[in-house]
Formats: C-alpha cells, structure tokens, sequence
C-alpha cells in the first residue's frame, strides 16, 4: 500500500548539489518524485526558492529561472514558496598573500535566506496537521536534521531524503527513515518537454542555461 506522501525540495540545494553545469535544469519533479518514491502516493510538492538578480554578465538568469518556476506550476499538486538573498560586501583575506600591498580583498557576499527556516517549517506544520503519511526532503542541508528528527520521534512520522549524488550528509543521514542519491540516469528521464502550455499560453525551454 503506497503512503501519502508530501515532498519538500529546497531548490537551490537540488540546483547547487546536481543541476548546475547539466543539461538537466529543465526538471519534472513530480517525474523525478514518481520514478525514485515508487512507494509513495505523492500528494504535494512544496518547492522552495528565491529569485535571482540579473548580472551584467548575465542579464536573462532571473528571466530563465521564471521561465522554470512557470513550468513547474504546471504540476497540478505542486506550489512555490520564496525566500530572499542577501548581499553585502565584506573583507576577505587573499589566500595566496602578496610580498606587498593589502592582504585582504573585498568581496560582495551573497547568501540565500528563509528557504530552510520555511522547509522545515510546513514540514513541521503538515505534520502536526497530519496532512502525510511520509515526508521526503530534497536536500542535503544538515540544519534540516534537527527539524526531520522532531518530526520522526515526536510525530511519530518517517522522513526520508533525497540527496544530490555527489554529497553526503552524515547528520541527515543518521536520522532520516531512509537516505536516497539523486543519480543522474534519473534525472535524464525527468525532464520536461520543451514546450508546455499553461493559462498564459505557450512555456518554452531557455536555449541556454
């Protein structure tokens, strides 16, 4: 008997841990859920994100992650919660010194915040709600432990893990129910097609990414 199951995906882990630099950014999660979750009835898919800012050397990249987002609207049981980046500069010191001159360098620091704190959060909530028989996480964010094990010991409701192939999370991985690689020949059946249409009308795939 297949569980209920909620999935939680915090998007710029999955994009950062085994996205980037593929040909697989224009991804189905609602395929990726069904092929690698065989034992779960996939209720919901809670994605979370922040937008992006445009660079001058990158002009189109909040242009193609919207593209993205409106193609993953597209899942009937899938919704989209945002978080914010942060950006500021701070003084860093150079890892090779020179002989002369300052030792540290400026830098613009950019970090994405509230997507963790928010994933957690509706996992924590839907759980007390007892909105799922099973959670999944997308991620491979240790300070999602903590949240995971609350909801296993105390609601008494298994989490699993989906993980990008090419990290690995002992905290996570000690306290998941069960702890599963994102491998690549799963994400190369997952895909979207190039084109999709919603209310709006026609989505297309970016050319490039």
């Amino acid at each position: 008997m297949k569980l209920d199951t909620y999935v939680y995906d915090d998007g710029f882990n999955l994009y950062y841990g085994c996205l980037k630099g593929t040909p697989y950014k224009w991804l189905n999660l609602s395929k990726l859920c069904t092929m690698l979750l065989p034992e779960c009835r996939v209720k919901r898919i809670r994605y979370f994100t922040s937008l992006v800012t445009p660079t001058p050397n990158d002009p189109q990249k909040l242009q193609r992650q919207l593209t993205l987002i409106r193609a993953l609207e597209t899942i009937p049981n899938l919704t989209v919660r945002y978080g914010h980046f942060l950006t500021h500069s701070v003084w860093r010191p150079l890892a090779n010194s020179p002989k002369e001159g300052s030792t540290m360098v400026e830098v613009l620091d950019t970090k994405e915040k509230g997507s963790d704190v928010k994933l957690a959060t509706y996992l924590l909530m839907d759980g007390f709600k007892e909105e799922y028989q099973m959670a999944v996480v997308i991620s491979d964010d240790s300070d999602l432990a903590e949240p995971i094990k609350v909801t296993i010991d105390q609601l008494g409701l298994p989490v699993g893990v989906l993980h990008p192939s090419h990290t690995h999370s002992t905290q996570l991985s000690q306290v998941a129910t069960f702890y599963r690689p994102i491998r690549e020949r799963a994400l190369k059946v997952s895909l979207f097609p190039p084109t999709l249409i919603d209310a709006n009308g026609i989505i297309t795939k970016p050319a490039t990414w």
